[in-house]
């Protein structure tokens, strides 16, 4: 059995997008016709995950009103990602080493063929790995409002979401590491070294108002014979 067959998926959803300053939180305003999340999620399900956990806010009143033509289940999500994340892996019943792939709800502009290259990429990996993107532009140190300091991005990479890690490490290390910004770092803190897999830099996470205009681009270009 490969890869594909056997990973479960999480989406953590329990964000408010308060950066976002709309009325609903921004993973439900619509994209491309439909609601961020539900691109999320259809472009997920195509690959036909084991399962697929949804970490919802427990003030949640939008997620009902989405459709879906695949199973999936919810689990009530937390404050930081991580607690959203691994209330979702307490719920997984599953081997220890199988895969466990973490992907934000809020960037419905994964390309299918990125998935397909970070399973590959890691598949008989004894850790894991995360999708990237090497950094383009000149990145400056700053402090106070002015720069001090030019780091060198030769070696500086973007991460992204998908995240895909072995279910046993990846509890392990959101439980000691909670402040993790995202699963590969919870991992480095472990000790661990995750691969990292070259992504495209149109696979954006929809924080603010630009963001959403940039993400409606991408997917109309896309629908573009």
């Amino acid at each position: 059995m490969s890869l594909l067959d056997q990973f479960t998926c999480i989406i953590p959803a329990a964000g408010l997008g308060l950066r976002m300053g709309a009325e609903v939180p921004k993973q439900y305003l619509s994209v491309g016709g439909k609601a961020i999340l539900q691109f999320t999620l259809d472009n997920l399900a195509a690959h036909q995950p084991r399962e697929i956990i949804v970490a919802l806010n427990v003030a949640d009143r939008y997620f009902s009103e989405l459709t879906f033509d695949y199973p999936l289940r919810t689990v009530m999500g937390g404050k930081q990602r991580s607690q959203s994340v691994l209330s979702a892996l307490q719920t997984v019943n599953a081997n220890e080493d199988s895969f466990v792939l973490v992907h934000d709800g809020v960037r419905p502009c994964l390309r299918g063929e990125d998935i397909q290259a970070l399973i590959a990429a890691v598949d008989g990996h004894s850790v894991g790995g995360c999708l990237g993107v090497p950094i383009k532009e000149t990145v400056k140190q700053a402090r106070d409002e002015h720069i001090v300091g030019t780091l060198d991005r030769s070696q500086l990479w973007l991460a992204q979401t998908p995240q895909i890690f072995r279910f046993g490490m990846l509890r392990q290390a959101l439980t000691q590491f909670p402040d993790a910004t995202d699963e590969a770092s919870a991992i480095e803190m472990l000790g661990f070294q995750p691969k990292l897999v070259q992504g495209h830099s149109d696979n954006i996470k929809i924080t603010t108002s630009e963001d959403l205009v940039m993400a409606q681009a991408i997917l109309q270009s896309r629908r573009t014979p």
